[in-house]
């Protein structure tokens, strides 16, 4: 059963245009790019998301070996178009059992990347030290892309967040030590630029985190 729109920044309810406003509202963040509900893993629901994105939905490709995309998630309504997704695959762990792994791009001030961070949101920007070197590189869309470890986040998961694109650019990590897929220099691809190619993703499971961080 299809589920109803929530807060990005906080999965509460939120209610929907009407006649005192003219945006989704959030009774605790105000207005909000409201966000859709889980969908089972397909690259269906995944061809869905990325026709509506405004903003990149970015996936390890090739995925590391073993590894299964298992959930996406955007933000945004029928007007506004995605203005965040939240891409989720899973698979062995550097260190041994299982890992996970959520991409977010989004506009400024959405606040979907710092709640599966586990900080207070809306942006990376006051928990990362961009004086010192990154810490991680990826390879986003064939550039070279900076990662600043973000601080203050939760002892299970590590999180790292730069720009691409002109957007942030989240990558969060379950379990921490797990981080070290990040120190690998990924190779991100938008969906958007990747065709039929998309076709050939491996489904997995949907991944838990997507629906509670």
């Amino acid at each position: 059963m299809r589920g109803e729109p929530s807060c990005p920044k906080c999965g509460g309810r939120v209610r929907a245009p009407g006649l005192f406003a003219d945006s989704w509202q959030c009774d605790v963040h105000g207005a909000v790019y409201p966000l859709q509900p889980v969908v089972p893993p397909s690259v269906e629901a995944l061809a869905v998301v990325v026709r509506r994105a405004q903003v990149p939905v970015w996936m390890p490709w090739p995925l590391p070996i073993g590894w299964l995309y298992t959930g996406v998630l955007c933000a945004g309504d029928d007007r506004s178009g995605g203005r965040a997704t939240a891409l989720a695959c899973s698979g062995p762990s550097p260190l041994g059992g299982v890992g996970e792994l959520i991409l977010v791009a989004e506009e400024l001030g959405v606040g979907l990347g710092a709640r599966y961070a586990g900080v207070d949101g809306p942006d990376p920007g006051p928990y990362v030290d961009v004086e010192k070197p990154s810490q991680a590189k990826v390879l986003a869309a064939g550039r070279p892309t900076p990662l600043w470890h973000v601080s203050g986040t939760p002892d299970d998961r590590a999180v790292f967040a730069g720009e691409a694109r002109g957007l942030w650019l989240w990558a969060v990590v379950w379990p921490e030590q797990s981080g070290l897929l990040m120190y690998d220099e990924l190779v991100l691809t938008d969906l958007r630029d990747a065709g039929a190619e998309m076709e050939l993703v491996p489904c997995g499971a949907l991944s838990p985190r997507l629906l509670s961080p």
